[in-house]
């Protein structure tokens, strides 16, 4: 297996254990009406931190896809140097500690927007280390 690959592998299991701390949350909290009457999850009336919770997930989610996507199209062209490891490094750390912020609502000084804009850089350094190198 790749640095790429291995980086890659735990980012996925992050997005895919990232729900826990919102069910933990929904079914440890006393919110509102915390279930529309369709039976959906009423996000807005939950408390605070259950929402912010629900937003890493998503958050996570929405921005793993195209760097996974990035991290597998470069291991199928054989594309592999510092940048990709770093990038795939980086993006699990900066991953993980965004999601710590968003849910603490650490947030007091710019460090979460800081954090999501440098992990926004490692798929856009994968992207460019593919076009450069192929």
């Amino acid at each position: 297996m790749t640095p790429e690959l291995f980086w890659l592998t735990l980012t996925m299991l992050l997005a895919a254990t990232m729900w826990l701390p919102f069910i933990i949350g929904v079914n440890t909290t006393e919110s509102g009406q915390q279930v529309t009457k369709d039976g959906r999850a009423n996000i807005p009336e939950m408390v605070p931190w259950v929402q912010r919770a629900n937003r890493a997930h998503l958050n996570l989610v929405e921005q793993a896809m195209p760097f996974a996507a990035l991290v597998l199209l470069a291991h199928v062209l054989d594309v592999t140097s510092g940048v990709t490891v770093g990038a795939a490094i980086a993006f699990f750390w900066l991953r993980l500690a965004h999601a710590v912020f968003m849910i603490t609502s650490a947030n007091q000084i710019p460090i979460r927007p800081i954090i999501f804009t440098l992990a926004w850089l490692c798929p856009m350094a994968v992207g460019i280390e593919i076009l450069r190198l192929v």
